[in-house]
């Protein structure tokens, strides 16, 4: 695959593969139409991974729409609903190089599948002018093999989600049951791109894949088998995130059984199951993120 904005004509960006054109105003399962992004606010953020985050900040920019409806998700004021402001593939390269000149360790996509083509104009325009801050494509997980071939040179580092791997909850939570089959192709693909993870003196990764899980309530022996299958399958070529920060948002009332936070016990289990694994790349989180306070502003900032 070879990106370029004609890809929109019939979008199979995502493995939902619409096959509808955005060119000419039609929308597929994402809801993005269109040549232009929408992106609903670009910001230095400090709460990523170190590694990611480094001492100034993660240079964040959030897309607009999403190809998964989790119905948990926090984010759902822009996945779902769409929230954002429209530009163009200049404007975005001159938001790459800003990002930069504000000191953010990383470049940070935020949700970026379903706009590859513009983004990757983007990036090849502002590579030519001198971005050279690490490009980290921070995604749910849902990718296709062909896209992750298509962004080799583009990125450096993939920090995705592995959400499931239980097609059962893949599907009741986000209405993608071949979520984990797809998932596993994609990562397989991203850890062959990029190689095991490297960092500079800072100790921000430059080359890499770093898995993000998030623990969900009554499911800690989903994660379990992630961990698993994460470990055999890579070993120490790909570090991990374990998250402990859900929050019963969005639809999450409409399904009981994840209609709380997850409880100390839940999330310490997992974790000391990575650590009897022998898994040290692990970040971990302290204290109580599961609130909705942590849900950035999506007003608009650093857009136009």
């Amino acid at each position: 695959m070879e990106l370029t904005i004609k890809n929109l004509e019939n979008c199979n960006l995502c493995p939902r593969s619409c096959g509808v054109n955005r060119l000419a105003g039609e929308k597929g399962y994402c809801g993005a139409s269109g040549d232009k992004v929408d992106i609903a606010l670009v910001s230095l953020h400090p709460w990523e991974e170190p590694c990611i985050a480094g001492k100034n900040g993660a240079g964040t920019v959030f897309f607009s729409h999403c190809s998964l409806r989790c119905v948990f998700c926090q984010n759902s004021e822009i996945s779902s609903e769409g929230k954002g402001i429209a530009v163009d593939t200049a404007r975005l390269a001159e938001i790459f190089l800003e990002q930069q000149r504000r000191g953010a360790a990383t470049l940070d996509l935020v949700t970026p599948t379903h706009y590859a083509p513009q983004i990757a104009e983007a990036l090849r325009e502002a590579k030519k002018v001198g971005l050279t801050i690490p490009v980290v494509w921070n995604s749910g997980g849902y990718e296709t093999e062909e896209l992750v071939e298509a962004l080799s040179g583009l990125v450096d580092v993939y920090l995705p989600d592995l959400k499931y791997i239980d097609s059962d909850s893949a599907a009741r939570y986000s209405n993608a049951k071949d979520y984990f089959t797809r998932a596993e192709k994609a990562l397989r693909a991203m850890v062959s791109r990029t190689g095991e993870p490297r960092t500079d003196d800072d100790g921000v990764m430059k080359k890499g894949v770093l898995v993000r899980h998030l623990v969900l309530p009554g499911r800690r022996k989903e994660s379990m088998r992630i961990i698993d299958w994460l470990w055999e399958s890579f070993g120490d070529k790909v570090w991990l995130s374990l998250m402990n920060q859900y929050t019963p948002l969005y639809h999450a009332k409409d399904y009981k059984e994840i209609n709380r936070t997850l409880t100390t016990f839940e999330y310490e289990s997992v974790v000391d199951y990575a650590a009897e694994l022998g898994i040290e790349h692990c970040y971990v989180q302290e204290g109580k993120t599961a609130s909705a306070k942590f849900v950035p502003a999506f007003d608009g900032r650093g857009v136009l």
